[in-house]
């Protein structure tokens, strides 16, 4: 499995006998998993989301938006939960390029992305039964 160093974005190949949760970076010697929601830019969105093994949810956000703001803690409470799944953050205002290649046209917006592709995304802030129902459902579509 590969997974994309969380701290300096080296792409790291894990044993499949390992877990990722456990994993150092060969390049940092940082952990490579985060269980808090990564911040991406758009340095550092591509390769985040094409070379991870692991579905990556994104949230699109900015600071000025209320349910954004209001969603920002139960995002987190549900990375915290799903070690078989990456979390990250896109920060509307400053990843200006992602933001408008990823056609966000409302914040805040949560994409689903597995080797890169957009498998769902949804609009809007969400309670963290929602946003669990929907990861589920994004998780069944991938077979």
């Amino acid at each position: 499995m590969h997974i994309v160093c969380s701290h300096c974005q080296a792409i790291n190949r894990i044993p499949e006998n390992k877990s990722h949760t456990q994993a150092k970076c060969g390049k940092c010697q940082q952990a490579v998993y985060s269980a808090v929601p990564v911040e991406l830019a758009d340095n550092t969105f591509y390769r985040y989301i094409e070379k991870n093994d692991l579905p990556v949810i994104v949230d699109f956000w900015a600071s000025w938006c209320g349910p954004c703001q209001a969603m920002a803690p139960i995002f987190e409470s549900v990375a915290k939960q799903s070690k078989d799944l990456l979390f990250a953050k896109v920060n509307t205002e400053q990843a200006q390029n992602v933001s408008a290649n990823a056609s966000i046209r409302s914040i805040p917006t949560l994409i689903f992305f597995h080797h890169g592709k957009e498998v769902d995304r949804l609009s809007g802030g969400l309670s963290e039964s929602q946003l669990k129902s929907w990861i589920v459902q994004c998780v069944q579509k991938l077979g």
